[in-house]
C-alpha cells in the first residue's frame, strides 16, 4: 500500500470539536496496551505518527488522522487498564459510544484482540454496541509473532469461541513486528470503503 500521506488532524473527546465529516472512517478500537497504536504505525509506514507508550492508558481522547486526503483513521482510546483514574475510566464509555452511534462517515471498526488474552468484559461490551448500531467489524489479533504457528491456530480458535462467532469468521493475525497481515487488513479496508478508485487510496 503506497502511503502518500498521514497527518495527525486533531484530538477530540466530544461531537463538537470532532472534524468535518468529509471522508470515510475506519475506527481501531481495542483494550489498553494491546498493540493499537503500533499497527497503526504499521499501516501507515509511520514510526510515530499514532503515540506508542509502555504506559498502558495513554490514548485518553479520540484522535484523528488523515490518509493520503481519502480517508480518516481514528484511534479510540484504550480500555480496561485498573490505573487509569477512575473518571476517565467512566468517560470511556459515553465517549467511544457517542462516537460510535453519531459518526455518520463511519465505515469500519478494527477492534484488535492480543493473541495471548482470552478476551474480557470490555471487549463484548464493544461487540454488542457495534452489533446494536450495525456496525462494520473486523476483529484483529496482534502480537502474533511471539507464538508459533500451531500455538497461533489454537488461540485463533479459543478467541472465536470466546467471542461466540461462527467457526468461520476470520480473525486476522497481525504483527507490527514482522508486518505479517498488514496486506490483508489494507485490503478488508478498501473492500469495505467500496470506493470506485480504493486501488489508488
Amino acid at each position: 500500500m503506497k502511503i502518500l500521506s498521514a497527518e495527525f488532524v486533531l484530538s477530540a473527546r466530544e461531537p463538537a470539536h470532532y472534524p468535518p465529516a468529509a471522508l470515510p472512517e475506519i475506527a481501531f478500537a481495542g483494550r489498553s496496551n494491546v498493540g493499537k497504536s503500533s499497527l497503526i504505525n504499521t499501516l501507515l509506514n509511520r514510526r510515530g505518527l499514532a503515540r506508542t507508550s509502555n504506559t498502558p492508558g495513554r490514548t485518553q481522547e479520540i484522535n484523528f488522522f488523515t490518509v493520503n486526503n481519502r480517508v480518516v483513521f481514528v484511534d479510540l482510546p484504550g480500555y480496561g487498564y485498573a490505573k487509569v483514574p477512575e473518571a476517565v475510566r467512566r468517560r470511556w464509555g459515553p465517549m467511544v459510544e457517542t462516537y460510535l452511534g453519531e459518526r455518520r462517515t463511519l465505515r469500519l471498526v478494527v477492534l484488535i484482540l492480543d493473541v495471548r488474552r482470552d478476551p474480557g468484559d470490555e471487549d463484548m461490551q464493544l461487540i454488542r454496541w457495534l452489533e446494536f448500531y450495525r456496525l462494520r467489524f473486523q476483529i484483529v489479533l496482534t502480537k502474533t509473532d511471539k507464538l508459533s504457528r500451531n500455538q497461533l491456530a489454537r488461540r485463533q480458535r479459543l478467541i472465536g469461541e470466546g467471542l461466540g462467532l461462527p467457526a468461520a469468521a476470520p480473525l486476522l493475525a497481525f504483527s507490527a513486528k514482522t508486518g505479517a497481515g498488514k496486506e490483508l487488513l489494507w485490503r478488508e479496508i478498501k473492500r469495505t470503503m467500496m470506493l470506485d478508485n480504493a486501488a489508488d487510496l
